[in-house]
């Protein structure tokens, strides 16, 4: 959680200089900025949400953008990045890993067991990755590497990011263009965030052991 915090803190650190840019940006590009940005966003490019859609939701309280278009758009965006990494990883990733996880003490065996547990648990894995900093960039790739069900991993994805994008457009819709409240309150979205993750997380272990006895 304080890893979470200080990754939070690095990104702010230059979010004075870059909302700017991206309000200028949004408002000319419309929601095909908003859509673009987004989709860098999930990939790897180190472009945080936190500085792509407050100021979208921003534009939307001065009545120069549409709520739920900002929200459509950005949900599309994050899902078209997300699929982008999770085609990289089924294109290149399980080859190289099955050539040369062995010198990275990943041999074919032990591949195979955390693709199984993936392809096990990989919806959980997929929806609660979108939620967190740092991880949501990068949950694509273990489902592309385990060939998780695109239809699962596309379902799970866009329920992860609307929650998040959600959160984002209306605390730039309730605070403004005042990026020390959006700060504030998207590390309190994140807080928030990580206990909603170890409840449903814990629930998530509860029944799979009582559904692992009651077939047994």
């Amino acid at each position: 959680m304080s890893c979470s915090i200080w990754q939070m803190d690095v990104i702010f650190q230059w979010i004075g200089v870059a909302v700017d840019w991206l309000v200028y940006t949004i408002g000319e590009l419309g929601y095909l900025g908003i859509m673009v940005l987004m989709f860098l966003e999930s990939t790897f490019v180190p472009i945080p949400s936190e500085v792509v859609v407050p100021p979208a939701g921003y534009l939307v309280s001065q009545g120069e953008m549409d709520m739920w278009l900002v929200i459509i758009c950005a949900i599309v965006g994050s899902l078209l990045g997300a699929l982008f990494n999770y085609g990289l990883a089924v294109w290149l990733g399980r080859p190289l890993l099955l050539k040369f996880g062995k010198y990275f003490l990943l041999p074919p065996h032990r591949f195979e067991k955390i693709n199984s547990t993936f392809n096990t648990h990989g919806e959980i894995s997929t929806f609660t990755g979108r939620l967190i900093p740092g991880v949501r960039h990068f949950i694509s790739f273990p489902a592309g590497l385990a060939r998780m069900s695109i239809l699962k991993f596309s379902l799970y994805t866009t329920l992860g990011a609307c929650i998040w994008v959600i959160v984002l457009a209306y605390i730039g819709f309730f605070v403004g263009n005042n990026m020390e409240l959006v700060k504030k309150y998207s590390l309190h979205a994140t807080l928030a965030m990580l206990v909603f993750i170890t409840i449903l997380i814990y629930a998530y272990i509860r029944y799979q052991k009582r559904k692992i006895v009651s077939d047994s």
